[in-house]
């Protein structure tokens, strides 16, 4: 098997493998199960049902307070009033 690296990232990799006390087969091969493990987990898969039937759940939020700061203070505003 051949793969074709750049000289120059070849060096740095081989360098931080040497910093590390590892081979620089050991760094690529770390490096490729991470990848693939990521990119396996950011397939699609099933929603559970217990997620779908929280969906639609309390009261809308504007667009533009994605983390419902802004609702929450008003909730916090009207129930000490």
């Amino acid at each position: 098997m051949e793969i074709a690296i750049d000289n120059n990232i070849y060096q740095q990799a081989q360098t931080y493998a040497q910093q590390l006390g590892l081979s620089i087969n050991a760094v690529i091969e770390s490096f490729l199960v991470r990848f693939v493990r990521r990119s396996q987990s950011t397939t699609k898969q099933p929603v559970p049902d217990i997620v779908l039937s929280l969906l639609g759940a309390g009261e809308p939020v504007s667009d533009d307070d994605l983390n419902a700061r802004e609702a929450y203070y008003q909730y916090l505003d009207e129930k000490y009033k």
